[in-house]
């Protein structure tokens, strides 16, 4: 039980710096000693100006609220002597000690003194999984009352709560795992030692709880046993009437529907028959049902799993959360494998040998915390179930697991073995396009002996075929792993090893210095042919943008400064690998952690190796007739953002070649929202090589479920053909901002290029026109992944956010009221993308028009998913507003509408539109 006694507190002001004037508007105070809430203070603060209106919608606290409010002066003395002798704890707290202190010293009053805890920093570390660390998202995830998030009082409150469960989970934890986060916490920004410490020694004397293993000293959930498959499972309901009586058992609210009945019976058709079907199913019909519900009575009639892909992890995860409710609802065990690449485990060899080390960051402290706490719950070992900042993602690529080789010590606690097992006594394997392809490639494949297939999201199986034969050389990516074999600093690798070599008493002068001399010289070889990479000519270059992208001709590719680099690369590995040959021939003598860092060193010259052959491949090897070479970089940032990428023209080969094994052995089921391409029924198909003989159906969605969508085409909006970037960039900034101010809610603008999207995101920002009421989240310009952004604008009461090509299809767009999907330009691949130029080349070369059979066709796929976005069940309503008048002028614009849902489409003026969003708005 913790001694100490806490001040949770929290502040809302009329902005961030007291400098420029700005006020506590409430404080609230809640005070914790014995591990209870013993006491808490609220006021309001008169902060002697006007509160913003951004603050006051932020907040709900007016300047009515605070009229009778004495002023910070008045209370400043009573604030610091009820936090005299407390630990401050508050979420976030450079913010609010940093503020509380200048106000204390403005008001004459001697500065708080103490230890500090900050919740944000806590939550990381204790809940490594949380998927955000905002208040709001810890109390969501975490079933703490957040009654009105920005409110002192109540945000104290669920702090106060939440510091409470860290408190007791801290006391739940093994000891072990204690003595570790103990030992790093000093290296946090808040004074956590103490809570550790605390818990440590209330711990000390326990067992460690039976639930946990110790790997080295290192404490992990133990492998919980498999549920066996169910002995007895219904018969596939053939009958319309079975089938809703099925589906009700999932869930009484359930009917059967026609798309998704039609989907049960192909899918059962197909793994019968052994053969391939393809369906394209919309939204809203029970897609995911309707070939689950087949896929779990196949594999237990045929006791052979059934394999269901989709294209990414995040997909894969709520996938295995659906399975997972099916089997509560049926109140069946379903047992179930998601199965993820090597690289998304955990290594644990590798992470204990890195604890070792003494030279880390802040984020590697952090994070080796959060993974620490993660090991004592996580049944997978799946590294992305560790929600991990931009820098703590550089020690989590160091702990992948990267071979099959392991240790007599390691192969028990192999999170990835554990995993391959598994597959063999499930029902279910859930996996990722990527995965899926590169399963021949494994020298024992996973996906062979299966009772059938479904292929979900089946229109970005080809991006993903094409993905797993590509190549990329980044320029900063090769710098850092050069930089881990060549630094003399204490604490660094090189220097370790340094220091093993004198204990052993070898004489390394020499070594050292050929070693330093064949760097210098790899360097010198390897920077100046980025110079020549750099200071090349972009044909066609555009002027307007700092990013291009070129293809890489071949007279390029022989130019002798490619050849000197492998040629120094190689001198460089030898005198690496002799330099520690004396120590490996007495590895038996060396202690632990000298044997880790040898094997930290063989680990980055292995990955050297590895750079070396990828060297040879995209520079040295002739480019094949299949495939593509091309570089991209961006002028602000040179050599830094050179790139250079090879991939193959086309992937149906690499489909074909995995598809064909299943031939007379399982049945395929092809399934997406969005298979077609407008009147290219085959499109899609027939880029992954899928027979002609497969046939495809096509279901449409009930006929009122598009009732609540209406289609846009604005037609005063400039010509973009005929206007410059700077004018049309204006023209959508204004039409954007009318929308999101008609719609009160909402918005989501579709861009293509990541230039526009800024520009567009500025010129908003620009005019303030929104400044007080809106979050604009913009892709690449805003911090955090795509699924973190996504998350902040559903968050957001009202919001625009900036996406390209990864937002158009996906995400779910949020419409508790109105929402809009916005398409800034229809979604045409750009003539000059490289592999697309590639394509292109192809199609022509066989007396095909690229634009009719590629580039016409892709679009109005891309088109379709933009349109999914918006209305994701028939209680909807929103807008779906295209903003390129090349819809209505060109004659191929019609094949673009034709290709969507039936929806109320018109043609406004921008000033009608925002007539026509009020008046809807209105009427609800």
């Amino acid at each position: 039980m913790s001694t100490s006694k806490y001040a949770v507190v929290d502040l809302e002001t009329t902005g961030h710096s007291p400098s420029k004037g700005d006020r506590i508007i409430q404080i609230a105070i809640v005070f914790i000693e014995n591990n209870q809430i013993i006491d808490t203070y609220m006021r309001y603060v008169h902060p002697q100006r006007t509160i913003p209106p951004f603050i006051h919608q932020l907040t709900s606290i007016g300047d009515e609220d605070v009229a009778e409010a004495p002023p910070f002066e008045e209370i400043a003395e009573e604030v610091a002597d009820m936090l005299a002798g407390c630990v401050f704890v508050a979420h976030n707290t450079d913010f609010d000690v940093s503020f509380l202190q200048k106000e204390l010293v403005r008001c004459g009053v001697s500065k708080w003194q103490g230890k500090k805890i900050d919740t944000v920093e806590l939550a990381k570390i204790l809940y490594p999984t949380l998927p955000g660390y905002r208040l709001q998202d810890i109390a969501e995830a975490l079933n703490i009352p957040l009654h009105q998030a920005h409110r002192a009082d109540d945000d104290a409150k669920a702090t106060a709560e939440f510091f409470l469960k860290a408190l007791a989970k801290i006391h739940d934890l093994p000891k072990e795992t204690l003595g570790r986060l103990h030992e790093r916490s000093f290296a946090m920004k808040s004074d956590l030692s103490t809570l550790f410490y605390e818990g440590l020694r209330s711990v000390q004397s326990k067992e460690t709880a039976k639930e946990y293993s110790l790997f080295r000293g290192i404490p992990y959930r133990k492998e919980q046993e498999m549920a066996p498959c169910p002995t007895e499972l219904p018969t596939f309901p053939s009958s319309d009437e079975t089938k809703e009586q099925f589906l009700q058992k999932i869930n009484a609210k359930y009917h059967v529907r026609r798309g998704q009945a039609e989907l049960m019976d192909l899918t059962w058709q197909a793994f019968v028959e052994k053969k391939q079907v393809a369906v394209e199913i919309p939204t809203g019909v029970g897609k995911t049902m309707g070939y689950l519900i087949p896929s779990i009575i196949q594999a237990s009639a045929t006791k052979k799993p059934i394999v269901i892909s989709t294209y990414t992890n995040h997909l894969v995860d709520m996938l295995a959360e659906e399975v997972q409710n099916l089997g509560k609802a049926l109140q069946m065990n379903i047992p179930t494998t998601v199965v993820k690449g090597m690289a998304n485990y955990i290594s644990f060899g590798k992470f204990e040998e890195l604890l070792r080390f003494n030279d880390e960051v802040y984020d590697d402290s952090i994070t080796i915390m959060q993974v620490l706490v993660w090991l004592t719950e996580t049944t997978t070992g799946d590294l992305d179930e560790v929600n991990v900042s931009g820098g703590g993602q550089l020690f989590i690529d160091r702990i992948r697991k990267r071979s099959m080789k392991l240790k007599r010590d390691e192969r028990v606690v192999d999170f990835y073995s554990r995993t391959l097992e598994r597959c063999r006594n499930s029902m279910l394997l859930l996996t990722n396009h990527a995965m899926l392809m590169n399963d021949k490639e494994r020298h024992t494949p996973l996906f062979q002996s299966v009772g059938g297939l479904v292929i979900d999201e089946a229109h970005q199986l080809y991006q993903a075929a094409i993905r797993t034969q590509e190549q990329v050389f980044s320029f900063t990516n090769w710098k850092y792993v050069m930089s881990q074999l060549n630094s003399f600093s204490n604490g660094q690798l090189l220097f370790d090893i340094q220091e093993i070599l004198t204990r052993f008493h070898f004489n390394h002068r020499h070594s050292t210095e050929k070693l330093q001399s064949s760097y210098d010289a790899f360097m010198l070889a390897f920077d100046e042919s980025m110079l020549i990479l750099a200071n090349t000519k972009m044909e066609q270059e555009n002027r307007r943008t700092t990013r291009s992208v070129k293809p890489l001709k071949k007279r390029l590719l022989q130019h002798e400064s490619f050849r000197v680099v492998l040629r120094k690369l190689n001198e460089f590995l030898h005198a690496a690998e002799n330099y520690t040959r004396p120590v490996q021939q007495h590895a038996n003598e060396l202690t632990l952690d000298e044997q880790a860092a040898l094997n930290e060193w063989l680990y980055w010259l292995d990955e050297m190796k590895i750079k070396a052959g990828d060297w040879v491949e995209l520079f040295l090897e002739d480019t094949e007739s299949h495939m593509t070479i091309w570089m991209e970089r961006d002028s602000r940032s040179l050599p830094g953002s050179l790139q250079i990428k090879k991939s193959p023209i086309h992937a149906a080969s690499v489909v074909r070649s995995f598809i064909d094994q299943f031939e007379g052995q399982a049945g395929i089921v092809w399934t997406s929202g969005t298979l077609t391409a407008g009147q290219d029924e085959r499109f899609v198909l027939d880029q992954m090589g899928v027979p002609e003989t497969v046939p495809i159906y096509v279901f449409d969605a009930p006929s009122d479920f598009y009732a609540g969508a209406n289609t846009f085409i604005v037609e005063d909006m400039p010509d973009i053909q005929q206007v410059s970037d700077d004018e049309y960039i204006a023209a959508v900034a204004d039409a954007l901002i009318q929308t999101a101010v008609a719609i009160d809610g909402r918005v989501f603008a579709l861009f293509l290029s990541h230039d526009m999207l800024k520009k567009t995101y500025e010129e908003i920002v620009d005019s303030e026109s929104l400044q007080d009421e809106y979050t604009l989240i913009a892709q690449g310009v805003s911090s955090g992944s795509r699924h973190k952004l996504l998350k902040t604008f559903k968050q957001s009461e009202k919001a625009i956010l900036f996406g390209t090509t990864s937002f158009w299809e996906g995400v779910d767009v949020p419409s508790d009221e109105l929402s809009a999907v916005v398409v800034v330009r229809l979604p045409f691949t750009s003539p000059e993308e490289p592999l697309f130029k590639a394509r292109s080349a192809a199609l022509q070369a066989e007396q095909k028009n690229a634009f009719t059979h590629l580039g016409l066709p892709e679009a109005i796929l891309r088109f379709r998913q933009g349109f999914g976005r918006l209305i994701r069940s028939s209680d909807e309503q929103g807008f779906f507003i295209i903003l390129d008048r090349r819809i209505d002028t060109k004659s191929y614009g019609k094949s673009f509408l034709n290709a969507l849902p039936q929806s109320h489409v018109k043609k406004v003026s921008l000033e009608s539109l925002v007539n026509e969003i009020e008046n809807c708005y209105t009427d609800l």
